[in-house]
């Protein structure tokens, strides 16, 4: 990972640390737009919006970012902590976003539970 220019004492625009995370989920797959699951989650580091990743079928955390303007989504998935800015395809480490930091080690990736194919790993990108 490159080295961030995320710190505590000099943040940048488009990261809001105190923004809360929108659920435990994919917004929009939870809502019903697509199939309804995904592979990983990612958190817009602007709004907390959840989506999923680029790997799950509908890709919805970066269409979120996109259609924002928001251009730097965080993983949400336990023990990972980076972000990716979606416009420089960067790394960037450092930033800590307000709590929970991912989705509840409970929750099973893929998810959600009862929604995933047993034939998953066919219709990732």
């Amino acid at each position: 990972m490159a080295d961030s220019p995320i710190r505590g004492d000099s943040p940048i625009r488009g990261i809001d640390p105190s923004a809360r995370p929108s659920g435990d989920g994919c917004v929009e797959c939870l809502a019903g737009d697509g199939p309804g699951w995904w592979f990983h989650l990612r958190r817009c580091a602007a709004c907390g919006h959840i989506g999923c990743c680029d790997s799950s079928p509908a890709q919805h955390g970066t269409r979120h970012a996109r259609e924002a303007g928001h251009p730097f989504l965080a993983s949400f998935e336990p023990g990972e902590a980076w972000l990716w800015n979606i416009d420089t395809d960067q790394y960037y480490e450092g930033a800590e976003l307000a709590e929970p930091a991912a989705h509840p080690t409970s929750q099973p990736a893929p998810g959600p539970p009862g929604k995933v194919p047993a034939d998953w790993q066919l219709h990732l990108h």
